[in-house]
């Protein structure tokens, strides 16, 4: 048992801006309205409830029971004004602003009198403009202006201002990681700057920093015809590496999912003979990875920042050592112990050296969530001339698996620094693309993904994809795809874009037809596009010199039990007593609206065969 809700948030367009809905007959429109978000104190001012066309008094609300197959209707009627957020304009307000300004007119030159000055001086100006401030403010105590109201700041989520796109910005452009905003989905031949699909690490082996990017292209496949960085090849680049992933595949050049901890910012670990009493010289412990995430590994950064040395007398350099632990326990999803602290390892470096010292460790352990701590076991060279200091630089949870990144095309690069890379370069890495579609023919069906510009085609993948429409084949007119599809690529038409913000499909749809010239309508549920271009019309001429007066009559055969599946219908309009060639005969003339059914074409031959009607 359900009943039909017909949502309307516009009345002044009513039919654009309705939504209809099935709920479950028994539940109260008060009920109704609580599950909608709208509280019991807002209904008096709330939406127009009408069932059956008849409007609900707000007072049964909380007792009006919706039956089974009734339909309700639900009003949300323009209210308050202004603009402001604190309610619109106040009526009180500008009745009490109003007289203020009255009252300071006729006010300030009396109280100029009573000073001792004139009434048409300087002094009254000054009085009345004094009365007029003391009044405002006075009001801006008792009526507060309204304030304006604030678009939400979430990722992306209802009621959020709409993100600029960053491909079609005169903004300097980057790469970028856009939290909640849509994945791009990229037409044809385009330069995009990849959003990063996840938070950039970096890491050292052998002295070397390497950091570790991963972008996404964009949804769908692609055919990559150039990397660079800025405008220069990544080619030129010989510390860079790069791995094009299909949709579908896993990143091979290193580990995507990985989660460094931001608490870590280069703490000190004290020496045992620098620990003031009472401490266990323990720094940390510090939560690796967050809540619902598993690492199966963990990495650790130590930083020398003065090297490893001593200055002897002699003018060279002796070398010093340096040895701390590293622990870790699991933790449950509050951050409580689930288990003892265990000692990973207990590293030392020895070096005689006064340049910057990095180091990278990583420990595998069991599936879990962790939380780590370090602790330096030397004792500490204070002379002046010893460069004997250890600081933790970072902490990375290596998380099991890889993520589903979904049907999506991933770009992973790799870059190890040298004075060749600078932090605003590594950032600046761009892309020359072309989308891969499915083409489609009227003999072969679809095609596997081939690298096209076409205007057809990308507007095919609007109506069928995950991210469009999802359409079936048989609500897209296909055959006309393919014909405009041959006129395009004869003309040298081709859409190249990139949409990588909010809108809605059929948006989207108008702005890839309208690089053909063309517009997408909707006919009996199937999609389809036309072209603005020279069309061959039927013509045939009928005016007073050959019609007999008041013979002309028109008669419509709508569709029956008959008709084809496709909205098809058949139009006959009789003339009666046409006068053709000085006789006067009656004649019929069939014209057939929409060729989609092949029975509908038959009947249509026939009744031209049969009738000697004229056939439009």
């Amino acid at each position: 048992m359900t009943a039909s809700i017909v949502i309307v948030t516009n009345p002044f367009e009513p039919v654009t801006s309705r939504s209809v809905h099935a709920v479950e007959a028994g539940i109260t429109v008060g009920g109704l309205l609580l599950d909608c978000g709208i509280a019991e104190d807002c209904w008096p001012d709330g939406p127009e409830i009408l069932i059956g066309g008849m409007a609900v008094p707000v007072g049964i609300y909380a007792v009006r029971a919706i039956g089974d197959g009734e339909v309700v209707t639900v009003i949300r009627w323009p209210q308050g004004g202004g603009g402001g957020g604190g309610g619109g304009k106040n009526p009180m307000r500008i009745v009490l602003t109003i007289a203020v300004m009255v009252a300071a007119i006729y006010l300030g030159p009396m109280a100029a009198v009573a000073m001792g000055y004139t009434a048409a001086g300087s002094a009254a100006a000054m009085a009345t403009a004094g009365i007029a401030l003391a009044g405002s403010m006075l009001i801006n105590t008792v009526i507060p202006a309204p304030k304006p109201s604030m678009p939400s700041l979430n990722w992306g989520g209802s009621g959020s201002a709409p993100a600029p796109s960053p491909t079609y910005s005169i903004q300097a452009q980057g790469n970028q990681g856009r939290l909640g905003q849509p994945i791009p989905v990229i037409y044809g031949r385009h330069l995009i700057y990849p959003d990063l699909a996840a938070e950039p690490y970096q890491d050292y082996v052998g002295g070397e920093q390497y950091l570790y990017q991963l972008h996404v292209i964009g949804q769908g496949e692609y055919a990559v015809e150039q990397i660079r960085i800025e405008d220069t090849p990544i080619s030129s680049f010989e510390e860079v590496q790069t791995e094009i992933v299909p949709p579908g595949s896993q990143v091979t050049l290193f580990e995507p999912d990985v989660v460094t901890a931001a608490e870590i910012a280069g703490q000190e670990l004290v020496a045992p003979n620098l620990v003031q009493s009472g401490d266990d010289g323990f720094i940390g412990p510090f939560t690796a990875n967050p809540v619902d995430t598993t690492a199966g590994a963990l990495g650790i950064d130590v930083v020398m920042p003065r090297g490893l040395y001593y200055a002897n007398d002699g003018g060279s350099l002796d070398s010093r050592t340096v040895q701390w632990q590293v622990e870790a326990r699991a933790i449950d999803a509050e951050g409580g112990a689930i288990g003892g602290w265990a000692v990973l390892a207990q590293p030392s470096h020895t070096a005689a050296t006064n340049s910057t010292i990095r180091l990278s460790f990583r420990y595998s352990v069991s599936p879990g969530r962790y939380e780590v701590r370090l602790k330096r076991l030397d004792t500490k060279d204070t002379a002046e001339r010893a460069g004997h200091e250890i600081r933790w630089g970072a902490l990375r949870a290596y998380l099991t698996g890889q993520p589903d990144f979904g049907a999506i095309t991933l770009l992973a690069v790799k870059m190890r620094a040298t004075d060749n890379l600078s932090q605003r370069s590594s950032r600046m890495i761009n892309v020359i693309a072309t989308r891969k579609l499915p083409v489609w023919s009227e003999a072969d069906g679809w095609s596997q993904p081939v690298a096209t510009r076409s205007i057809a085609w990308a507007f095919a993948d609007a109506c069928k994809a995950d991210y469009g429409a999802k359409l079936a084949d048989s609500r897209i007119d296909l055959k006309t795809l393919a014909t405009l599809d041959a006129v395009w690529a004869t003309r040298g038409d081709f859409f190249d874009a990139v949409f990588d913000t909010s809108m809605t499909v059929w948006e989207a749809l108008t702005r890839i037809a309208r690089c053909g010239r063309a517009v997408p309508i909707q006919q009996g549920g199937i999609v389809r596009i036309i072209r603005d271009a020279p069309q061959t019309m039927p013509v045939a001429m009928f005016g007073p010199r050959n019609i007999v007066k008041g013979s002309f009559k028109i008669k419509y055969v709508m569709p029956g039990e008959g008709t084809a599946k496709y909205v098809s219908m058949l139009a006959i309009i009789e003339l009666d007593l046409i006068r053709v060639k000085g006789k006067t005969q009656p004649v019929r003339i069939y014209a057939l609206i929409d060729n989609e059914s092949v029975a509908q074409t038959a009947k249509f031959k026939q009744l031209k065969a049969d009738s000697g009607g004229l056939c439009l």
